[in-house]
């Protein structure tokens, strides 16, 4: 089990973190060999999500002068990352089995623990078997990486909900 996952699951809607957990134990006991899941981000702040928007449009390069390209379509408070109802992830890969797991991966095809079935998308019918919709399947901006879950809200009407300890009240 990887411990920043973990530590992310804690900060999803409360009315999620035990499914999370689950789906977490889950995906850990399918994924075998040199891959891991790993969950970088769940909940996430209107600033941190304004600053990801500015990738690519506002904020050209990173400190190390390279080029950033577009990460996402919305801005703070237009993400179910604002309200801890989405999750990303990635693949974490040991390519050289001493498991320090030095690789990142968000390839949807590739077969790391040679099982015949990519590690992403046994990631994705886990989560879909507990209801949760993968950016993948989106026909205008797919999202591999995305899950959400929204309990049938919009972010409009999302917004617009009480707020307790930093969730809305659904």
């Amino acid at each position: 089990m990887d411990s920043l996952t973990l530590q992310k699951i804690e900060t999803a809607h409360p009315k999620l973190r035990d499914e999370l957990k689950q789906i977490y134990e889950e995906i850990c006991s399918v994924l075998s060999g040199r891959v891991k899941c790993r969950f970088p981000f769940v909940f996430r702040t209107i600033k941190e999500q304004d600053d990801l928007y500015a990738q690519g449009r506002t904020k050209l390069f990173d400190s190390k002068g390279n080029r950033l390209g577009v990460v996402t379509q919305v801005k703070g408070g237009g993400s179910f990352h604002n309200y801890g109802l989405a999750v990303d992830i990635v693949m974490l890969i040991d390519t050289d089995g001493n498991g320090t797991y030095e690789s990142a991966s968000w390839d949807t095809k590739k077969d790391s623990d040679k099982d015949g079935m990519s590690d992403w998308m046994e990631c994705v019918a886990i989560f879909k078997k507990y209801g949760w919709e993968w950016g993948g399947d989106w026909k205008k901006f797919k999202d591999a990486p995305h899950f959400q879950k929204t309990f049938g809200y919009t972010t409009s009407q999302l917004k617009k909900l009480p707020i307790v300890n930093g969730y809305p009240q659904i």
